[in-house]
């Protein structure tokens, strides 16, 4: 019992941050996909409050079921570190997380020039939106490192040990760099959905943009995880949208 006393107590940890996220993240949805699409959603729910509270219960169920096996992968793995932040890594960390919060941020004077749908939506990101902003930093930055990293990147790395490394005492990088890619496409792969609603399509162009602005992140969450622990991907994901935000804010009119 006592070696299950440490992953519950962290489980229970997150859910304040998965039950906010995700009432959050529907509030997100509801202010910027297809309202026909989101409206029909709406009447096989029966209201928009019903919408929110399963939003905010998904999330909560996948911070349960996510954190606490991947808190016992994690640790199997050697990858568990003690939830602190260290000086050096966290100021490695924030600035690399700044420097892609600001490559990321780009995308309004790149592809948003290049796919009409996406300039539109950017005509809202130059303006503060309070939910918008909780999602990202509590869903995005939390609950899909917890789903993402600790969870199903671990997962990866424990198939891959088993299955290639098994004589090894601990999964080797190439294991684990494989896991990570892996989980990055997957990761990328998961905003496919959103996407398809937000743009009411999906292009070539949409596509690659997809796997590219959120593979590359993905890559750098789960190599911060893998060096560093579960901590520092949250912390370089939510700096990851605050920045790119914050830019938005006052560079777009």
């Amino acid at each position: 019992m006592n070696t299950l006393k440490k992953p519950l107590l962290f489980t229970l940890c997150l859910l304040p941050a998965a039950l906010v996220g995700g009432w959050f993240s529907a509030l997100y949805l509801l202010k910027s996909f297809d309202p026909s699409l989101l409206q029909q959603v709406i009447d096989q729910l029966g209201s928009k409050q019903t919408l929110l509270t399963v939003s905010a219960v998904q999330a909560a169920l996948y911070a349960l079921v996510c954190g606490f096996f991947g808190y016992l992968l994690a640790e199997k793995l050697g990858l568990l570190r003690p939830f602190r932040f260290r000086k050096a890594e966290t100021v490695r960390v924030v600035l690399l997380s700044v420097v892609c919060g600001a490559l990321f941020s780009l995308d309004a004077w790149t592809f948003a020039k290049w796919i009409p749908q996406l300039s539109g939506s950017y005509a809202a990101a130059g303006s503060f939106d309070a939910p918008t902003w909780l999602a990202s930093v509590l869903y995005g930055g939390v609950i899909e490192e917890v789903m993402l990293r600790l969870f199903l990147m671990s997962l990866f790395a424990l198939i891959g040990w088993k299955l290639f490394r098994r004589a090894e005492s601990a999964p080797s990088d190439g294991v684990l760099i494989a896991a990570n890619v892996l989980a990055a496409f997957l990761f990328a792969a998961g905003h496919l959905p959103s996407t398809a609603l937000l743009f009411g399509s999906l292009t070539p162009l949409i596509v690659l943009r997809c796997f590219l602005l959120n593979g590359a992140a993905g890559l750098a969450f789960g190599r911060f995880y893998r060096k560093y622990g579960i901590q520092y991907a949250m912390l370089a994901h939510i700096l990851f949208h605050l920045v790119s935000r914050t830019i938005w804010l006052i560079a777009l009119p």
